[in-house]
């Protein structure tokens, strides 16, 4: 509150005891502040600074760490791919070529199989024709016994076998 004099003018401070002991008090008082206060102030202030600074340089080296292991697992995940892949791939040919070689071994056994049953083929074809000129020779042999009326010589008796044989497997029973 201003006080007006009592002569009526508006309130001019007036310099007194009061205000320069009111204004040595708050020199002091800044005084003090300015000394003890305000330093420790500073120092928690920078303090904290620091520390802040000091976190993000630990989370900005924690987001690079972090990134650094994604991409090596990425690294090691496509590693895996391709190794995968391979192995994949190799069974795939391993599969293929066992596939090849059971086919190839099939075949094989085939042919033999087939080749043996001709070569059997062969041999009764020839045993059933030896059979069956030994039968004829021995019907030419009593034919001829039976319209002669007596027994040939052995190279006669060859002659006449030899001769009726060629006559049946060319078909010209004529003569």
């Amino acid at each position: 509150m201003i006080f007006l004099a009592t002569t009526g003018t508006a309130g001019v401070i007036d310099i007194n005891g009061t205000v320069v002991v009111e204004l040595i008090t708050f020199l002091v008082m800044l005084a003090v502040l300015a000394r003890y206060v305000y330093p420790e102030i500073v120092k928690v202030a920078e303090a904290r600074q620091r520390a802040i600074a000091e976190q993000l340089q630990e989370a900005e080296k924690a987001r690079a760490e972090a990134e650094a292991r994604l991409k090596e697992a990425q690294a090691q995940m496509e590693d895996a791919r391709k190794t995968a892949q391979q192995v994949i791939d190799a069974a795939n040919r391993s599969g293929e070529q066992a596939r090849q070689d059971l086919k190839q071994k099939a075949e094989e056994e085939a042919r033999r199989i087939a080749e043996s049953a001709r070569k059997e083929i062969e041999v009764e074809r020839e045993r059933a024709v030896q059979s069956a000129r030994d039968e004829l020779a021995g019907l030419v042999v009593v034919a001829t016994e039976k319209v002669i009326g007596a027994t040939l010589d052995d190279r006669k008796h060859r002659e006449l076998i030899e001769r009726a044989i060629e006559e049946v497997a060319s078909g010209d029973g004529s003569r």
